[in-house]
């Protein structure tokens, strides 16, 4: 199948000014995030961004020179209209798949990025499809910083929230605190595959109520009625990058070689 990858990068980040630049093993982190969607069955693999020094550091490693930077307008509001932007420029039909793989992604096994284009394909009903995996423990389930979806028998996302669900009313017989369980929950891992018809449409409406509750931008898509297929990862999908502690711990993971580009790792 044919696809294409678009990595928002911006270079402005509260926590972490200049994010895409940050060196991860003698590279930028953005560098490691190209190779890994390269190293996918991606037909094309851009890079949407709002500053030069970005767009001067990534280079496709299978055809070196080649210019894989899109320049996009710094006020776009979020990583999403950035994709919008580089389908617009390109002229890409409705009907194409292009996945967006986060900047801040730099240890993404390239696998999950042909899953996810490939459960898009294959769902004619569907207009987004996106990733989930186990929640492992009970903190994961109570934390907000991690996005909670609940599906349909079918794989469709019935929702998504920072809340704990699905929520266990025999595990916490003394209320909120006093939960137990997480057996059977799912957390949101933030890749999305989009038929460009819908992501154009997605980026014309405005901010659902939902969506600003939670913030959660994929909220805005389900209260418009579109289907988001969710599947679960055949690979582990690796740690992002957020905090000045998570990049410390990019370095050590890289310094010792675990999950090192090449294949479907």
């Amino acid at each position: 199948m044919r696809f294409h990858v678009v990595i928002p990068a911006r270079y402005a980040s509260t926590r972490l000014p200049g994010k895409p630049l940050l060196d991860i093993a003698g590279r930028p982190m953005v560098q490691h995030v190209v190779e890994r969607a390269c190293a996918s069955g991606a037909t094309q693999v851009l890079v949407a961004t709002d500053d030069e020094r970005i767009a001067a550091v990534v280079t496709d490693p299978r055809a070196p020179g080649l210019g894989i930077a899109v320049m996009t307008d710094p006020g776009l509001p979020s990583g999403t209209d950035r994709v919008a932007a580089v389908a617009a420029r390109f002229g890409w039909s409705d009907d194409t798949i292009v996945v967006n793989v986060q900047g801040d992604e730099p240890f993404l096994p390239p696998a999950l990025i042909d899953q996810v284009a490939t459960l898009l394909e294959r769902d004619a009903a569907a207009g987004i499809a996106t990733l989930a995996t186990p929640i492992e423990s009970l903190e994961q389930l109570m934390d907000p910083n991690v996005v909670k979806v609940v599906t349909a028998t079918d794989g469709a996302a019935l929702y998504f929230s920072r809340a704990p669900i699905p929520w266990t009313r025999d595990g916490a017989p003394a209320g909120l605190a006093s939960q137990r369980e997480f057996g059977d929950a799912l957390r949101h891992v933030g890749i999305y595959a989009y038929r460009v018809g819908v992501l154009r449409r997605i980026t014309g409406l405005a901010p659902s109520s939902l969506e600003l509750r939670e913030k959660l931008e994929q909220l805005r898509a389900m209260q418009n009625g579109i289907r988001i297929v969710v599947g679960t990862c055949t690979a582990a999908p690796g740690p992002g990058v957020d905090t000045e502690q998570d990049l410390e711990q990019a370095r050590t993971r890289a310094a010792r070689g675990v999950g090192s580009t090449g294949g479907n790792q």
